[in-house]
């Protein structure tokens, strides 16, 4: 019994358009205005990092934690002069998701319009994709 054996070929392409690729994370301007104010208090740290982990009825949750300095496997967002780091966990979730901040009178809060969720839990705050 002989091994196959699969075949890859190389070719050079030249005079071939590259596409410039999106953000995987995209701010708005109140969300940046917030994230400014809120690392003006803390100069230590140099921005915010995103995460996601297990919880809540639907499956997983974001997390928010300011970063004193960026893991080599996160992804840095710079935007209008702020910072964002995605933790590698939750960088294929969080592709094409606009962060926006929201005031109410009840409440203030950070809202991740993400087009990627399939479901969220009444309450709003875990999804599953």
């Amino acid at each position: 019994m002989s091994a196959s054996m699969v075949r890859a070929t190389v070719r050079a392409v030249s005079k071939r358009k590259i596409l410039p690729t999106r953000a995987a994370l995209t701010l708005t301007p109140s969300a940046v205005n917030k994230i400014k104010l809120l690392l003006l208090e803390k100069p230590e740290y140099i921005g915010l990092k995103v995460g996601v982990k297990t919880r809540g009825c639907n499956g997983l949750t974001y997390t928010l934690d300011y970063t004193k300095e960026s893991d080599k496997s996160d992804e840095e967002v710079v935007q209008d002069g702020v910072r964002v780091f995605i933790a590698k966990k939750a960088q294929l979730t969080l592709l094409g998701t606009e962060m926006d901040f929201v005031e109410s009178k009840l409440s203030s809060e950070f809202v991740f319009n993400n087009p990627n969720i399939k479901g969220t839990c009444g309450c709003g705050e875990s999804f599953n994709i």
